[in-house]
């Protein structure tokens, strides 16, 4: 990946179906640290560590895990990636989404910045898609 992962020059990332392009970018002066993800006009924010959280959590599974990906009012199917961004148990305590009302679709999108990061396998169906951590 070419891009550095800032607001002048974010990560450009497709969803795992490759049906939809959208950006990322680190935002580490936030209050907490974001990422700051841009889907047409939609502007949602994660926390930053969900990139070294994800990917620790997924490398501890050895598996591959579904991603599970849900809006935030909807109930996210238990042993996904989205699940486990909103579960208590995982590093922040609850959601990684920042922003209210848009904290879902975690396992929509940061999945493919784990993979382009190279961090993480990916796979890319139309539908029920799945990721696996890598080494790294």
């Amino acid at each position: 990946m070419t891009a550095s992962g800032t607001k002048d020059d974010p990560w450009e990332l497709t969803t795992p179906p490759g049906s939809s392009a959208y950006t990322m970018y680190r935002d580490e002066a936030a209050d907490p640290p974001a990422l700051v993800c841009q889907v047409g006009s939609t502007t949602l924010k994660y926390h930053l560590s969900a990139v070294v959280d994800l990917h620790a959590w997924l490398v501890e599974l050895g598996d591959w895990v579904p991603l599970g990906a849900a809006d935030e009012k909807k109930d996210a199917a238990e042993g996904t990636v989205e699940a486990w961004g909103r579960s208590p148990a995982n590093p922040v305590g609850g959601w990684y989404g920042l922003r209210n009302g848009y904290r879902g679709r975690f396992g929509m999108y940061l999945p493919p910045l784990l993979e382009a990061l190279g961090l993480a396998e990916l796979s890319h169906e139309k539908r029920n898609n799945s990721m696996r951590g890598l080494p790294g």
